[in-house]
C-alpha cells in the first residue's frame, strides 16, 4: 500500500512538473505574440527573427503607407515567393492591388487629359492582382469592392498618349542582325 501511494505521488509529481513547464512555455509564447502584435499596431518594425513572414509583410505594409508603392509591391512579390497559404496569397494579392491602384491614381493623367503610361500599367496590374485575390478567396468583399472601384476608374478603351513622330524612319535598313 505504501509503495502504491509512493508510485502515485511520483507520477502526479511528474505530471505537475510537466504541466508547469508547459504552462511557462505557453506564457513565453503568448508574451512573444503580444510583443509582435504591439509592434504591428504601433506601425513599428518587427524585430523578432522567429517571425520572418510577418517581418516582411509589416515592412511591405509600412512601405505602402509611406507612399513607396513600387517597393511595397516588390516586397509583397517577395512574400509570394515564400509559398504562403492560399488565404495569405489572397491577402498579398489584395495588398499588391491596393498599392498599384493608389500608384495609378497618383500618376493619373497627362496635361492633355490622357492617361500616363505608368498609370495605365498600374491599373491593369492592379486589376490582375484583385482578380487573382478573388480567385484565391472568392468571398473577399474588400477585393470585390476595390475591383469594382478600379473598373469604374478605368476606361474600357484606354488610349495611349500620342507619341511624337519627330524621329526619321529609315525604311531601307534591314531588320535584325547581318
Amino acid at each position: 500500500m505504501v509503495k502504491t501511494i509512493h508510485k502515485s505521488n511520483i507520477v502526479f509529481g511528474l505530471l505537475l512538473v510537466i504541466g508547469l513547464v508547459g504552462g511557462l512555455y505557453e506564457a513565453y509564447q503568448y508574451n512573444k505574440i503580444v510583443k509582435v502584435n504591439r509592434a504591428i499596431q504601433s506601425d513599428q518594425q518587427i524585430t523578432d527573427a522567429s517571425y520572418p513572414y510577418l517581418q516582411k509583410f509589416a515592412a511591405a505594409y509600412s512601405q505602402g503607407k509611406k507612399g513607396d508603392y513600387k517597393h511595397a509591391v516588390q516586397t509583397y512579390g517577395q512574400l509570394l515567393d515564400t509559398s504562403p497559404s492560399l488565404t495569405e496569397q489572397a491577402k498579398i494579392q489584395y495588398n499588391i492591388g491596393n498599392n498599384l491602384f493608389i500608384f495609378g491614381l497618383i500618376r493619373r493623367i497627362n496635361d492633355d487629359g490622357t492617361l500616363q503610361d505608368e498609370a495605365r500599367y498600374a491599373y491593369s496590374q492592379a486589376k490582375i492582382a484583385y482578380e487573382q485575390s478573388l480567385r484565391l478567396s472568392p468571398q473577399s468583399l474588400p477585393a470585390k469592392f476595390n475591383l469594382s472601384l478600379l473598373n469604374s476608374v478605368m476606361f474600357n478603351n484606354m488610349k495611349a498618349a500620342p507619341k511624337d513622330q519627330s524621329t526619321m524612319e529609315l525604311s531601307n535598313l534591314p531588320i535584325g542582325l547581318p
